[in-house]
């Protein structure tokens, strides 16, 4: 398919183009998003919390994270860096230019595309050799030299498609078994009921007691089943504020309503969720995120309003 694409050329250049990857992968990647920016001012991005796994492969400068959602993690710079789910914000920053392709990475797919579980990646930032061993750099290169978007996409989808068939190699230890029809089952009927709802059904719907279904259920993905809907459910509201704000004009939505949409108790909670999964209030992060590309990356994502 031809990619989506908002923004364009220009000076300052402001684009980001997303994609579907190869039918293969697509169990495991819900989207490629490329980006580029320059000329603009220097920006601190918040890196939210989301039910994918993120995988960055940078095209010019390193990305640097000046704030990681381990704060016992020193800032870094990264050629490419791949993120575990978490419940707080990452904070990258940029001098006025910025350029990559991000995967959306679901935490099932981990085993099979990073050759780890997500469990081990949670709340974690590393540099993507230390996942992908030499791969990372190869994809990289790869990706730097290609003419533009749609040639990048192709390279992934090329790389991907054969560490796929290859079977996972990685410099850092799992088990051999793959993910569980439980964990499956569980995160399924979590991203099917968009993060609402109590969740202590699942283990009912698994087989398993409570207990043993959130030791496996966190080995796997990272979060436990609570914290996993909770993360599901702002994320919704996040891409859902993007999608209202940019219908409106860029003016704030209204809150109330967002919140009973994405199943909060009111406004007040909805404040809440943001303040402690985000950092800030919503206002204040869609003024932050408004001139920053990366921030508007969910709201292009195929099936984000829903």
């Amino acid at each position: 398919m031809d990619p989506g694409r908002l923004g364009g050329g220009g000076a300052p250049v402001n684009e980001s183009v997303w994609a579907l990857p190869a039918p293969a992968l697509r169990p495991f990647i819900a989207v490629y998003v490329g980006y580029r920016q320059a000329g603009v001012p220097p920006a601190t991005h918040r890196g939210l919390p989301s039910p994918y796994l993120t995988v960055i492969f940078t095209l010019d400068d390193p990305l640097t994270l000046t704030g990681h959602v381990d704060p016992r993690q020193s800032p870094t710079s990264h050629r490419t860096v791949v993120g575990g789910l978490h419940t707080a914000p990452a904070l990258i920053t940029h001098p006025g230019r910025q350029s990559g392709i991000q995967l959306a990475v679901s935490p099932l797919g981990a085993r099979a595309l990073l050759g780890l579980p997500a469990g081990e990646l949670a709340g974690l930032d590393v540099e993507g050799s230390a996942v992908l061993g030499p791969l990372a750099n190869e994809i990289a290169e790869r990706l730097q030299a290609a003419r533009n978007w749609s040639a990048r996409f192709a390279v992934l989808d090329r790389l991907l498609t054969s560490r796929l068939a290859a079977g996972p190699v990685s410099s850092v230890s799992c088990a051999a078994d793959g993910v569980s029809a439980e964990v499956s089952h569980a995160w399924h009927l979590l991203l099917a009921a968009r993060g609402r709802g109590a969740v202590s059904g699942l283990a009912s719907e698994t087989g398993w007691s409570d207990r043993h279904l959130r030791s496996r259920f966190r080995d796997e993905t990272g979060l436990t089943p609570k914290a996993a809907a909770r993360v599901i459910r702002f994320h919704r509201a996040r891409r859902l504020l993007q999608h209202r704000a940019m219908a409106a004009g860029m003016a704030l939505p209204v809150l109330a309503d967002l919140a009973a949409d994405c199943g909060y108790y009111d406004q007040a909670h909805l404040a809440r969720e943001f303040r402690d999964l985000a950092g800030c209030p919503p206002s204040t992060w869609l003024a932050e995120e408004f001139l920053n590309v990366q921030g508007w990356t969910g709201a292009i994502l195929p099936g984000s309003a829903s």
